[in-house]
């Protein structure tokens, strides 16, 4: 993933654990708009949590955002 994704999901995740607590869950779709403007990328992050990671549609924000931490 690109380091403004990666930038993005974390900055997300923090404004959801901010706001809601860290039990706060989302899903794959929290860090792109309603509107499908890049499919690349969308795709890109679908791959990375459904068939790298094996992760449920919903997860843990706090999760999420150390996980997108510890890529390299």
């Amino acid at each position: 993933m690109t380091k403004e994704i990666k930038t993005k999901i974390i900055e997300v995740c923090d404004a959801k654990i901010a706001a809601k607590g860290e039990n706060v869950g989302l899903s794959f779709y929290a860090f792109f708009k309603n509107k499908n403007d890049n499919p690349e990328l969308l795709m890109e992050v679908a791959q990375w949590w459904i068939l790298e990671n094996k992760l449920d549609h919903f997860e843990k924000a706090i999760k999420i955002r150390d996980m997108i931490k510890s890529l390299n």
